[in-house]
């Protein structure tokens, strides 16, 4: 039996986070209560952009997709990692691992490309006013969305591609919570240093590309505004901070994990772990308590159920 017809027919063996018993029950009902907060938070910001109609703006709308994407950032992985820190044997599928690869790869590259967006719309919103609505029209915002998935989606195939070539060697243990990319490549049968260089290559255009766009794009506008008032600087700044720290939140630990790895394997992980679940998580605090139309949308809507209760 060859490499490749062996990893066809096997499963993954997951690491996890510890090997320890007791702390992984504790991980378990944190990482829980984490992912629930997760979920409730990113479809509360969907659901109050939807049936508010203050909130009915371009900027708004992309807010609710990157809530959208968020929660399948989130839910590539965590689900997974928390049903196995109550498990002894923490096996995954050759098809489940292979998903996990395009998925994580695709939602990530899609949200990324989502934030570029969202820096365009500040960039339309802040130095050309005047023409916001006409530029940031329902058909251009359905357009970069869309655009921002088919960039995540051909980034992921090429991914996909590529390890499916691959002919694997027992055994199969990765030393992780998840199936990841440059984890499965080290466990070809043959020399993988090309491949894995190649694979960091094509990551790092998507994650470079994008940082660089997005650190170029919230400067410029600071800089325009700076310029024409210093009260508008201020605004400027207050506006963009949100989405500057999510930018950070996100761009950076892909950047060591992929771009620029630096192998060790804790740091990995807990890199890991940071972008699928504390920015997903951190993402809705940002943005709702940063945001006073937000909190305004919540509290009308907390009136009109509070309401709606009292006459029933």
């Amino acid at each position: 039996m060859d490499g490749s017809n062996q990893s066809l027919e096997s499963e993954f063996m997951l690491w996890g986070l510890t090997q320890s018993q007791n702390l992984q029950v504790l991980l378990f009902v944190i990482f829980l209560i984490l992912y629930l907060f997760i979920v409730l938070g990113n479809i509360v910001i969907m659901i109050l952009i939807t049936i508010d109609h203050h909130l009915h703006s371009p900027m708004y709308f992309l807010l609710a997709n990157l809530s959208f994407v968020d929660i399948w950032l989130s839910s590539v992985t965590t689900p997974k990692m928390i049903t196995d820190f109550l498990r002894k044997h923490k096996n995954i599928s050759f098809e489940g691992c292979m998903s996990q690869v395009f998925f994580a790869h695709c939602i990530a590259a899609g949200e990324m490309v989502l934030l570029l967006a969202m820096a365009y719309d500040r960039y339309v919103a802040i130095c050309k006013p005047l023409h916001y609505f006409s530029i940031m029209n329902l058909k251009r915002c359905t357009g970069l969305v869309l655009t921002s998935w088919t960039i995540g989606f051909v980034h992921a195939m090429s991914q996909l591609v590529a390890i499916l070539q691959l002919p694997l060697c027992g055994p199969l243990e990765i030393d992780s919570f998840f199936c990841d990319m440059p984890l499965v490549i080290k466990l070809a049968c043959t020399d993988s240093q090309d491949l894995d260089t190649l694979m960091n290559a094509d990551c790092g255009v998507v994650v470079v590309t994008c940082f660089s766009m997005l650190l170029i794009s919230y400067t410029y506008i600071l800089i325009t505004v700076r310029r024409s008032s210093k009260a508008g600087a201020s605004k400027a700044l207050s506006t963009c901070s949100a989405h500057i720290t999510v930018v950070m939140l996100l761009f950076l630990p892909c950047i060591f994990i992929y771009v620029w790895p630096l192998n060790i394997t804790w740091l990995d992980k807990f890199l890991a772990v940071f972008y699928s679940v504390v920015t997903p998580l951190l993402n809705p605090a940002i943005y709702t308590l940063r945001n006073k139309e937000i909190k305004t949308a919540l509290r009308r809507f907390k009136s009109y159920f509070m309401n709606h209760k009292v006459n029933t």
